[in-house]
């Protein structure tokens, strides 16, 4: 067997066994560990057949000789039915998916949908986008970059789509990056516009990033952005009085901890009057406690980069910040109707956040609150289209017009009595 050849198994056997027993202990290696993982995870299909070609080629130029060559031929088999599997499960999302919103929902949710707008919620992804996971279909769509919203020079951008209702319900975007990078462009892209076409305005905002800027920092520019929308949004054909918000990691943990304090003094100096309400919550893989009060972080990455660039305090010295900076520990009754979602197999944020933030919810909060786990997803699963990430949108979607239609419903009701 050839050098070559035996690279190709190597290289393939890792991103396998990466995907299923992601790297947690190690602060450094987890890190390569989710970006190998969540490429090949979510791309597991193409990789599959890449590996494949390479294979044939190698294979009718003479690299599997002998023995040991037939043996990795056969291990490289093993590897893409493991590869196949992955990619089979997430094809096969749709019920477990369904069966979250029932649990949280009820078994007939959907027929509690405005029929007009239920008739548009898919079911089932479109196979041939899944072909397609880096392409971004602006058909139909007008989006409007940079508008500034007052605040610090910030700006967030606009998804809608070019015929939609006169009053559109507003999905408000947080993107992640560990409180440090990212932009308000390029994440959560296949959720926004798809509900843009389903008649949603979507606004991706930009916050103000670590190390330059200090916690509170981060959650006061997202309150800002909401007060804006809530003042402007009209102007655009929103509605403010339905306004959902969602991120991911760390946008993830603002878009709760934005959904748990509203109109909180402390989060809104020189606006302390505004009002900061959403009617819809939905997190994806959050950090949803920066307090570690359960023991559930798999090393002390985390809790250095917070210390040391984002809150640039130690927990030992500033625990009431930490605290007041955790959604975990910002429950109420009367939050708003939360989704959470979260990969089993991410590797930056582990799933047991997930787990006990969506249980402490649904304990205490009056409202609905789902829980989606999603099986074999890493961090990030759904930036592009992929098996999971295309059957997580349409369940997010299902979730969001429900609640705006329980919304509207008791809005009327308000109103006729």
């Amino acid at each position: 067997m050839t050098l070559t050849a035996f690279i190709l198994l190597i290289l393939s056997l890792a991103l396998t066994l990466n995907l299923y027993f992601p790297v947690l202990r190690n602060a450094r290696f987890m890190v390569y560990s989710f970006a190998t993982g969540w490429l090949s995870g979510e791309l597991a299909l193409q990789i599959t057949l890449v590996e494949m070609l390479l294979a044939a080629i190698l294979l009718i130029n003479g690299s599997f000789s002998g023995l040991i060559g037939f043996l990795a031929i056969l291990a490289l088999f093993v590897n893409w039915l493991a590869l196949l599997h992955h990619h089979y499960r997430g094809q096969a999302l749709g019920p477990l998916v369904e069966s979250a919103l029932q649990k949280g929902l009820g078994a007939d949710y959907r027929a509690a949908i405005n029929p007009d707008v239920r008739s548009a919620l898919q079911l089932s992804p479109d196979f041939v986008t899944q072909l397609q996971p880096f392409k971004r279909d602006k058909t139909g769509l007008t989006i409007i970059r940079d508008i500034q919203y007052d605040h610090h020079g910030l700006k967030l951008d606009i998804y809608a789509a070019d015929t939609r209702p006169a009053s559109a319900p507003v999905l408000m975007h947080i993107h992640g990056g560990a409180w440090m990078y990212g932009d308000k462009a390029g994440q959560a892209e296949p959720l926004m516009h798809h509900m843009a076409r389903l008649g949603w305005i979507c606004c991706s905002v930009s916050y103000r990033l670590s190390p330059k800027a200090t916690y509170p920092d981060h959650i006061i520019d997202c309150k800002a952005a909401l007060r804006w929308i809530k003042s402007n949004i009209g102007d655009y054909g929103g509605n403010p009085d339905f306004i959902a918000v969602t991120g991911g990691s760390a946008g993830g943990h603002l878009t709760a901890l934005l959904a748990l304090t509203p109109n909180d003094p402390a989060f809104q100096p020189g606006f302390e009057t505004s009002d900061t309400e959403v009617q819809a919550a939905v997190p994806f893989y959050g950090v949803f406690d920066w307090t570690d009060r359960d023991r559930l972080q798999h090393n002390a990455g985390l809790q250095s980069i917070l210390e040391d660039r984002i809150v640039k305090q130690t927990l030992a010295d500033a625990p009431s910040l930490f605290s007041n900076a955790s959604p975990l520990l910002r429950i109420t009754a009367s939050a708003p109707p939360f989704m959470v979602v979260h990969g089993d197999k991410d590797s930056l944020v582990p799933i047991g956040l997930g787990r006990v933030f969506a249980a402490d919810l649904a304990a205490t909060s009056e409202n609905p609150v789902v829980y989606l786990e999603i099986p074999g997803a890493q961090h990030a699963f759904d930036i592009f289209a992929s098996p999971r990430s295309e059957h997580t949108k349409l369940g997010v979607a299902r979730f969001l017009t429900h609640a705006y239609t329980q919304h509207s419903a008791l809005s009327d009701a308000k109103q006729t009595s």
